[in-house]
């Protein structure tokens, strides 16, 4: 075996899909992963550069990189990914000691660094780091983003939007079934643009056709990253009515008043969004909806920050992932006046979680004493309970599903469970049917 490698993934799913293949095209040509720094000869950071707090958290990383290289812990240390590409040579003069250097998509720069040279880089070859969890997988099916948000940094950093060849991503969704996956989460940073390029209409609805044609009877297929200009009734009735699509809507709206979502540059208005939210409660009230508020963009005063109180309760969000707004240098609104003060902020912030903590708690009573199919997580044989989740929970940002009676239960297995009491982010269930019963 050669050389050993640790590859850490900072960021969003995206980037995860991005060093699992790296660490798929390193293992072809002769390296090792490896689960810790510390059993590596070579260090690696795929870092994200979205917003401030992600730069920080990436500097921070490539840092202690160069102290294990400073330290001989490790022979070599590189900074990949969005870091590199939103500040390109500038911080190379940074991090001297850095040897290997390389943009998000130029991964093959990392194994020249390497001395490996005429490299076949295929994208579906797809490898393990420590973050995989092998049951559920992420599948990008769009690079980069056309939406021109004014806030946002992406379009700069990953380029405009480009589709992945339907018949590339279902081989790729069939070899990560392959390996074992239950689960198949749709990423992108608008995956509701997707195949858009070609004759300036979407094509989403086509391939979950066919990956619900295609893919074994029981494999998840979740949507995540829902671009709301992109979505409409006709796009939700076809979710609806694919078998392995679950319901579950991932809808980023980030506000929802006119006059934000205008300067925001998000091409919606709040009678749009509506809309889209009601006929989604229409065609079933259970759908799990999740969605982004962004909290204090510039101009936001409290009218128009209790609009968005208004619009989760009435809506009711099963979930909300809210962040306080920040000036991202290079973009337009950095510019805006009328900026809010951090304080403001803050207690927006704090406001709109503890409404938003109620709302989630009256979705989550609606399936007391009911069942539901749950993926199961982790478990705990001396206690004799698991961790799982089912179609309102998404891996990594949403709650989970704590399992009595679960001594039977494997990860990456399904069971049949009836839930028995609820908070605002989780649950408490008792299995009813797992796998590895007989009828």
């Amino acid at each position: 075996m050669g050389e050993k490698v640790f590859i850490l993934s900072l960021g969003c799913a995206k980037n995860q899909v991005d060093s699992e293949n790296l660490a798929g095209m390193m293992v072809s040509e002769g390296f090792e992963i490896v689960d810790t720094p510390d059993l590596a000869d070579i260090a690696l950071v795929n870092t994200c550069a979205f917003i401030e707090p992600a730069v920080r958290e990436s500097i921070e990383v490539a840092l202690q990189l160069e102290e294990l290289k400073n330290s001989r812990k490790v022979k070599k240390i590189g900074i990949l990914g969005c870091l590199l590409n939103r500040y390109g040579d500038d911080l190379k003069k940074e991090f001297p000691t850095v040897d290997i250097w390389a943009r998000a998509e130029e991964w093959e720069k990392v194994l020249t660094y390497l001395g490996k040279n005429e490299i076949c880089f295929d994208s579906r070859a797809r490898g393990f780091i420590p973050e995989t969890v092998k049951w559920s997988r992420y599948l990008k099916i769009v690079e980069g983003c056309n939406n021109r948000c004014s806030y946002c940094t992406i379009p700069k950093i990953r380029g405009p939007l480009r589709s992945r060849p339907i018949g590339e991503i279902i081989e790729e969704a069939q070899l990560l079934v392959s390996q074992g996956a239950k689960e198949l989460c749709l990423v992108g940073q608008d995956i509701a643009a997707y195949g858009i390029e070609g004759d300036g209409k979407p094509h989403l609805t086509e391939l979950l056709k066919i990956l619900d044609k295609e893919l074994p009877p029981d494999t998840w297929v979740r949507l995540l990253y829902l671009h709301p200009v992109h979505i409409d009734e006709k796009t939700m009735d076809h979710i609806a009515s694919c078998k392995k699509v679950l319901r579950y809507l991932d809808i980023p709206i980030q506000h929802v008043d006119d006059e934000i979502l205008s300067s925001m540059n998000r091409k919606v208005t709040e009678q749009d969004l509506k809309r889209i939210f009601s006929y989604a409660r229409e065609i079933d009230p259970e759908f799990a909806l999740r969605t982004t508020i962004m909290v204090g963009f510039p101009g936001e005063d409290d009218i128009k920050f209790q609009k968005v109180l208004h619009f989760l309760d009435e809506m009711e969000i099963d979930r909300v992932g809210a962040f306080l707004y920040s000036p991202e240098d290079g973009t337009e609104a950095a510019n805006l006046k009328r900026q809010v003060p951090e304080k403001v902020k803050r207690n927006r912030y704090d406001t709109l979680m503890e409404l938003q903590a109620f709302v989630s708690l009256r979705r989550q009573e609606r399936f007391l004493n009911r069942s539901l199919k749950v993926l199961i997580e982790e478990t705990d044989s001396y206690g004799g309970y698991a961790l799982g989740r089912s179609f309102r929970e998404a891996p990594e940002v949403d709650g989970l599903i704590v399992i009595r009676n679960a001594d039977n239960l494997a990860p990456g297995s399904f069971a049949e469970v009836k839930v028995i009491s609820a908070s605002e982010h989780d649950m408490e269930a008792e299995v009813i049917f797992d796998e590895g019963q007989s009828d």
